[in-house]
């Protein structure tokens, strides 16, 4: 049997029916050398079962009926892993079918970045493209840790993959709930252990839509400021942090107009306008979203 190359990780809690196609769309991956470990962090819908619905024996499920929260699920899966690349994916997205392929092929080719990251496409619940976010570049060997700070590393955590020896390297804080990437790209780049590359193609699939709540996008922003207040002040020029307390308040001072006129989803707009919205990309993603759907087989 040969050795199981990369182990793709989907902690979930409560996704619902999504969680369906989102499975789907890893066990139709071009790429096939791979587990996928499913990782129920104390569901109280009909996810486990979805989960234990499909056949496949690249699939492996854990559940403990516990509610430990998605930092700690994710340090989890790395103790789990048998893969040389870890991916990662959220319970209720899609992913393209040839995402792990090309990551794969990405990372035996570039042995000086620790991860690779793509790019995303904003998608309704209903699986309708909204607009694409892509990276700028292809690598960043220099990331800084004001990078961490300012949350300019352009990596999309969801759409990551990483080398074991990175992942157990650094691990979680288990307290930084709705913030655990902003958190581990710091930590990782205090050591100066974060060289990441990218791959400027849409092959991740975000149902954003569900994403943005007032209350959830608030937290997050008060999170990453308390953080640095209590863990970093002392590592960053006193420009940056001020630099920083700025954007953050500016952020959610607009958060907060927008909740107000009732259009929320106004961020998601704001978030990819670095993106020129081509017309192929959409086709792409519509495409790959429709081979998802229309699969009928057993998996």
């Amino acid at each position: 049997m040969n050795q199981i190359k990369v182990t793709i990780g989907i902690p979930f809690y409560n996704p619902g029916e999504y969680f369906r196609e989102s499975i789907k769309s890893i066990l139709l991956q071009t790429y096939d050398n791979f587990e996928l470990i499913l990782l129920d962090d104390g569901s109280s819908d009909e996810s486990l079962t979805i989960a234990q619905s499909f056949s496949d024996p690249r699939v492996k499920i854990f559940s403990d009926g516990k509610n430990l929260g998605l930092p700690a699920r994710l340090n989890q899966i790395v103790q789990l892993a048998s893969g040389e690349y870890i991916a990662r994916m959220d319970a209720d997205d899609l992913v393209a079918l040839n995402r792990i392929e090309k990551q794969v092929e990405f990372l035996n080719l570039n042995h000086d970045v620790d991860l690779v990251s793509t790019g995303i496409c904003s998608i309704t619940n209903a699986c309708n493209v909204m607009s694409v976010r892509l990276p700028s570049r292809v690598k960043n060997l220099n990331l800084t840790l004001n990078d961490g700070i300012k949350g300019t590393t352009e990596i999309a955590h969801a759409t990551i993959m990483a080398r074991r020896e990175w992942c157990l390297r650094n691990s979680y804080d288990g307290n930084a709930k709705l913030m655990e990437d902003y958190q581990l790209w710091i930590d990782a780049l205090v050591k100066g252990d974060l060289k990441a590359g990218y791959i400027r193609e849409p092959l991740y699939f975000y149902r954003e839509e569900s994403s943005i709540q007032f209350d959830k996008v608030i937290s997050a922003y008060k999170n990453q400021r308390k953080v640095i207040i209590e863990k970093y002040k002392n590592k960053v020029s006193f420009k940056v942090k001020l630099t920083f307390f700025i954007s953050i308040e500016l952020k959610i001072f607009i958060t907060h107009i927008l909740h107000k006129l009732g259009l929320m989803n106004k961020l998601i707009s704001v978030r990819n306008r670095g993106t020129p919205q081509r017309a192929d990309f959409h086709q792409v993603v519509n495409r790959e979203i429709g081979k998802i759907k229309s699969f009928e087989g057993q998996l």
